[in-house]
């Protein structure tokens, strides 16, 4: 409902697209977390040799999770649930372009966690421009290269290490021997899902001149 009235999603949509992917995710951290958790050995080198290395995975501290208007749960709480499973503390700053959704994601996050562990800001360009003036221990942002450049460079300031996804061109390529038909079907899908807002949705089509008619005709 948050998303209906947010973006106007159908609920079908909704659940496959923002709800599922975060479940999956979930659900593969908690198969193979213990494995990631568990120190692994390392070579030494032959100025230590007779000694032994391993490599210990450690919480980063706490993390600041930016997400886009698109995807506006899936983009917020896949982030934090790899947050959580590193062992870090989180901010989440979802966006105010969603409004009910980042209402509803703060209702959530205040049920379920301490707000000294996951807490979440909620509010326009000045609350994510006074989040990114601190010194996080990592960034985690989704959204436009233009803003990412400021992300980054905001970033900097405090060496804080950023994971960035960041819109781009997506390029469908179609060979010659390619089921028309089908390959229709799955661009109008992957172009057409989410009103076509998603980073990876095809962006422009390469199909050989001869296919083309038949090619448009199947679109």
């Amino acid at each position: 409902a948050a998303l209906a009235a947010d973006l106007g999603k159908p609920e079908a949509e909704v659940r496959l697209t923002e709800i599922l992917p975060v479940q999956a995710e979930i659900s593969h951290t908690l198969k193979y977390l213990k494995r990631w958790m568990r120190p692994r050995r390392a070579a030494s080198t032959l100025l230590t040799f007779g000694t032994r290395a391993k490599i210990v995975s450690e919480p980063k501290g706490t993390v600041l999770i930016i997400a886009p208007w698109n995807y506006p749960f899936g983009l917020l709480m896949g982030p934090l649930s790899s947050a959580l499973a590193a062992g870090n503390a989180a901010i989440l700053k979802p966006s105010e372009l969603a409004p009910a959704t980042s209402a509803l994601v703060a209702e959530i996050i205040a049920e379920t966690f301490a707000p000294d562990f996951v807490w979440v800001a909620e509010g326009a360009v000045d609350v994510a421009q006074t989040l990114l003036d601190l010194p996080f221990d990592h960034l985690f942002f989704t959204g436009s290269p233009e803003v990412g450049r400021k992300v980054m460079a905001q970033a900097a300031r405090h060496l804080t290490p950023v994971t960035l996804e960041l819109g781009g061109k997506s390029p469908v390529v179609i060979g010659p021997g390619a089921d028309l038909k089908a390959a229709a079907q799955a661009v109008a899908w992957g172009k057409f899902s989410n009103a076509g807002q998603t980073c990876i949705a095809p962006d422009h089509i390469y199909v050989a001149s001869a296919q083309m008619e038949a090619f448009l005709t199947h679109l």
